[in-house]
């Protein structure tokens, strides 16, 4: 029998000197910040219902540091004069691997993702107090896992537990998620390369579904389509659940029961995104099901447009992260006066916050392995500037229900308009504008669709 092929041997390896240079990255800062042993594991595998499991997906965090998928698996990081790189992971079983698939084990995995040691996952509780003592600084991700919290707390306590033979155990806690969202904040060369490529899959599968939108289809059928223009281009998962909703459910802002048969009139929102080797896109576009807007579709399609319009111009270095929501929600508010969807003047519909009876959510948020990712948005009680190699979306929209003091053409009309962005010296770089946005482009393409 011919041994399982290692992944790491295939053509669609990733490279791995990224991890390796972030794992470098991470030791010089916490260096800086006084020394101490770093440990960060891997997500656990879930169980779906009796013997089934959730597809495996790990840890954003791990992963980051380490490009190593399989469950099971723990990185410690040892810094100091002599810094130490250390993965633990599931021994090498080959009566395993018949039935779940290929598994480095130790020594593979140490050779072909950098590590300086690697043991078995087994070897966790014996080693790890060794490598805490006489340490001045524990890093962790404490609070997020109350089984893995325990096993932290198991080893800390060892290291006490030997006090009297003059070992010291780590003097504080700092929290390590924290100092790897600044390092996610900021995207290198190879994590914008794979974003550019997520979205380009994403707008495919967009562009796909607005081809296939019909009267008389359901909802699912849609979503389908865009899981299978998600795969069939090499993503490995969506990134979140897909909401396809129309009419109605449109207004709804994290629909995802997708089961609606559409109707000639309604507006179709679809916000869906692949993941591609842990990274996440995120687009979404609104368009007619019948291909042809209305009149007050329209003029709502056209006024978010222009709010988004308005939030890019606001992308550049050293801007800070609410001026784009703050310009897009200007705009939003005097369409809204001017569809008379709102009254009063546009300083006391800001003041007051009237506007967010149909635009009710932020502009964007940042994008990267998560979809909504690592990253605080204020830094001393003051909004963060914005610096080249972030990501973000962005997202301005407009919900519409049924109400007696809003005329019935413009009932149920639900607009989004979603877009990825990455920060360039100059500006911003809007990665995902392969789906048509402008209403003649998007009749275009449907009208294109229905003739093919």
């Amino acid at each position: 029998m011919n041994a399982p092929t290692s992944p790491a041997a295939s053509a669609t390896a990733i490279d791995l000197a990224p991890f390796r240079t972030r794992r470098a990255r991470l030791l010089e800062r916490m260096q800086a910040a006084g020394g101490g042993v770093a440990i960060l594991p891997t997500a656990p595998e879930r169980a779906r219902n009796r013997d089934t499991h959730y597809p495996y997906r790990h840890d954003s965090y791990f992963y980051y540091l380490s490009g190593f998928r399989e469950p099971e698996a723990v990185v410690v990081l040892v810094a100091g004069a002599e810094p130490k790189q250390i993965l633990f992971c599931r021994e090498k079983n080959e009566e395993r691997e018949i039935w779940d698939g290929y598994r480095y084990g130790p020594e593979a995995a140490r050779e072909t993702f950098g590590f300086d040691e690697a043991w078995t996952v087994g070897d966790l509780e014996r080693r790890l107090p060794d490598y805490l003592a006489d340490q001045p600084v524990l890093w962790s991700g404490l609070g997020y896992d109350n089984d893995w919290d325990a096993k932290v707390m198991l080893a800390l306590n060892a290291v006490r537990a030997n006090a009297r033979s003059g070992v010291t155990p780590p003097h504080s806690v700092r929290d390590l998620r924290a100092e790897l969202d600044e390092m996610r904040l900021i995207k290198d060369a190879s994590e914008l390369a794979t974003m550019r490529r997520a979205a380009q899959i994403s707008a495919a599968a967009h562009c796909r579904a607005m081809r296939a939108a019909r009267p008389g289809r359901f909802e699912y059928e849609l979503e389908a389509e865009l899981l299978h223009a998600f795969r069939a281009a090499g993503s490995q998962y969506p990134a979140y659940p897909s909401i396809v909703a129309s009419g109605a459910n449109a207004c709804v802002l994290h629909y995802v029961d997708n089961d609606h048969r559409m109707t000639d009139g309604e507006l179709l929102l679809i916000d869906a995104g692949c993941e591609l080797d842990g990274y996440a896109s995120d687009i979404t576009r609104s368009f007619p099901v019948n291909g042809q807007f209305s009149a007050a579709q329209r003029e709502v399609y056209e006024l978010v447009l222009a709010a988004q319009h308005a939030a890019r111009a606001e992308i550049r270095p050293g801007a800070h992260w609410n001026q784009p929501h703050d310009a897009a929600v200007k705009v939003l508010a005097q369409g809204l006066l001017d569809l008379g969807l709102l009254k009063g003047s546009l300083d006391a519909v800001l003041e007051k916050g009237d506007y967010r009876r149909f635009y009710m959510h932020r502009t964007g948020h940042w994008l990267g392995m998560d979809v909504h990712d690592a990253g605080e948005y204020k830094l001393g009680g003051d909004w963060r500037a914005l610096v080249e190699g972030m990501v973000l979306t962005v997202e301005p929209g407009c919900y519409i229900r049924p109400a007696a003091d809003v005329p019935e053409a413009f009932w149920n009309i639900g607009v989004r308009i979603e877009d990825d962005a990455i920060v360039t010296a100059d500006g911003c770089e809007f990665i995902s504008e392969d789906v048509p946005k402008t209403v003649a482009d998007i009749e275009a393409l449907m009208r294109d669709g229905r003739h093919g």
